[in-house]
């Protein structure tokens, strides 16, 4: 028997409404469906979040890009493949539209979408030895400042040799996946989420000359706070600690991956003309 994990967006009664209908749907194919608990949908089978991508065959999002990271998060050490239903706003990962949901979950469980295996980054916040932070991104790590906070002089080595040092508001690390989020409000490059690599990305950097990035896999970064700046960092938006003076970053390659399913009627460039709006005026 398949199981199907399905994540809605919480506190989206329209996302709540679809995971019934498409519950009862599984159910009919033969399918165990299981809706994650945090989302309090009721009258329907639920269970943990992380005890589904632990067991699930595939894992649906019924909802935005946010809930699609939060989704490949609980995934612990399994590439479970994601198929993503938009009903947020942007939708850069979540590419199936609600009209199309069923007709793509159709070939999803018959095995005929393509996945696409997106880096992933481990991170971890350390002072000495010590880890006081640690998790995979999907998207990045950001090392900002808090709204009283002075600008921040930050030390970027990269295979433990120094790099740089960048006097900005922060910096991003982002993966391919990443370039369309953060990263590129703070003019980072577009980078196609097939190729691997990992972006640096200044925020506000003190001189124009302090520019983005684009690192191999295979480096590890590392990034120290040298300045008496309050800082605070954050995995994929969501979870985070502040960053003391003297406290490092450090950003390499995780060893898993995340799989998005494709929807067949998009590509990645269609998506960026449509979010983007490019071609308009």
């Amino acid at each position: 028997m398949t199981t199907v994990g399905l994540v809605p967006r919480i506190g989206r009664e329209e996302a709540a409404e679809l995971a019934r209908e498409m519950v009862r749907w599984l159910q009919a194919r033969g399918a165990e469906a299981v809706v994650e608990e945090e989302a309090a949908v009721t009258g329907v089978p639920v269970a943990p979040g992380c005890d589904i991508a632990a067991r699930a065959d595939l894992l649906v999002v019924l909802g935005g890009d946010g809930t699609l990271i939060h989704a490949a998060g609980l995934c612990g050490g399994r590439e479970v493949p994601i198929l993503g239903i938009n009903m947020g706003t942007m939708g850069f990962l979540t590419e199936v539209p609600r009209d199309r949901a069923f007709p793509i979950l159709e070939k999803a469980l018959k095995g005929e979408l393509v996945a696409s295996r997106r880096l992933m980054l481990a991170v971890e916040v350390r002072h000495r030895d010590e880890v006081l932070l640690a998790g995979d991104v999907l998207n990045d790590a950001v090392i900002s400042k808090n709204a009283v906070s002075r600008l921040a002089t930050l030390e970027v080595s990269v295979d433990g040799r120094s790099a740089t040092v960048y006097e900005a508001d922060g910096l991003i690390v982002a993966t391919p996946t990443g370039s369309t989020a953060y990263s590129l409000s703070a003019a980072g490059p577009i980078v196609h989420p097939s190729l691997d690599a990992i972006l640096v990305t200044p925020i506000c950097p003190h001189a124009l000359t302090q520019r983005p990035l684009v690192l191999p896999p295979t480096m590890a970064v590392r990034v120290r706070l040298a300045s008496a700046s309050e800082m605070f960092v954050t995995l994929d938006g969501a979870r985070g600690r502040p960053l003391e003076l003297g406290e490092e970053v450090l950003i390499k390659q995780a060893q898993k991956r995340t799989l998005i399913l494709r929807n067949p009627d998009v590509d990645h460039f269609s998506i960026l003309r449509q979010k983007l709006r490019w071609g308009t005026r």
